[in-house]
């Protein structure tokens, strides 16, 4: 019997089979104390980011200039800033632009960085020679530089943002998801496909793409939380996120000069917030992570 001639049923069970995979993995993930940790925590900031200015006991952007810098109290919990605007509420709303940003940029440079590597590993030859030169040149450059330009060239703003650095994690993304591709397309189910007389994308998207969706998925997850160090990074140098956003960077970038003279809370209760929530993304990823390989 050819490789065209394999029994409904064989590939039913390999279906099946692939299925009951999935559902191991993510009992396993249930199952992981650092997953339920970070999701919980993950969980927590996009509440807040979804419904804070309805849960904040002030209003974020509201000054008071005869109220400035004051030290945590009972009727503000973080203190208050140079502007006399509630630091406690400005944390709750502060997760919403990056939780925007950061995962729109990791989706676009994974679902880009998935097709180039589709491409590369399945053609491999001329096609895969070229676009790697490419993909080397862009791996070259230092992500947080490479968006300093970009941004300070094309212009400020949160598409931008998401843009640029979906862009850069493109190339990172495609080596990954090559190596992936490059083992797969050696395997019978490919060898079959193309006997059946299919096309090269359906092979790709169809046939090869859903074998390859754990590299992808852990590919995801340990962007994200680059992205959220990178959004974070360039808010803070003045080019990501603007005011009069409430953002956790912003606030650090216009209230750390103040930090000497003994203001610390208007810098360490944000600080504490990105640490937080870097730290639940990595949780996850490493979660995830150990899932797919075990």
């Amino acid at each position: 019997m050819s490789i065209v001639d394999i029994p409904v049923e064989d590939a039913a069970a390999v279906q099946a089979g692939r299925i009951d995979v999935r559902r191991e993995i993510f009992r396993q993930l249930l199952r992981s104390p650092a997953f339920i940790v970070g999701s919980a925590v993950l969980l927590f900031w996009i509440i807040c980011a979804i419904i804070g200015p309805a849960i904040a006991p002030h209003d974020p952007y509201a000054q008071n200039l005869i109220g400035i810098n004051k030290a945590p109290s009972s009727a503000h919990w973080f203190g208050t800033d140079q502007l006399g605007r509630d630091m406690f509420s400005r944390v709750i709303v502060g997760s919403r632009d990056v939780l925007i940003v950061a995962p729109l940029a990791t989706l676009l440079g994974t679902v880009l960085g998935t097709a180039l590597g589709l491409v590369m590993g399945y053609f491999r030859g001329v096609v895969d020679d070229v676009l790697g030169r490419f993909v080397e040149a862009f791996l070259a450059l230092p992500i947080v530089v490479t968006g300093v330009i970009a941004l300070a060239t094309l212009g400020r703003s949160n598409r931008t943002l998401i843009i640029v650095i979906g862009l850069l994690f493109t190339p990172l993304i495609a080596r990954t998801v090559r190596a992936a591709v490059l083992l797969e397309r050696e395997l019978d189910y490919v060898s079959a496909a193309r006997l059946r007389g299919e096309r090269a994308p359906y092979i790709m998207f169809v046939e090869i793409l859903p074998n390859v969706f754990a590299p992808i998925m852990v590919e995801f997850t340990v962007r994200l939380a680059y992205a959220i160090f990178a959004v974070l990074t360039l808010t803070f140098l003045g080019l990501g996120i603007q005011p009069p956003s409430a953002d956790w960077a912003l606030d650090i970038a216009t209230n750390y000069g103040v930090a000497a003279a003994g203001y610390w809370w208007e810098v360490v209760f944000d600080a504490v917030a990105i640490a937080t929530l870097v730290v639940s993304i990595t949780l996850i990823s490493e979660s995830v992570q150990g899932a797919f390989e075990e």
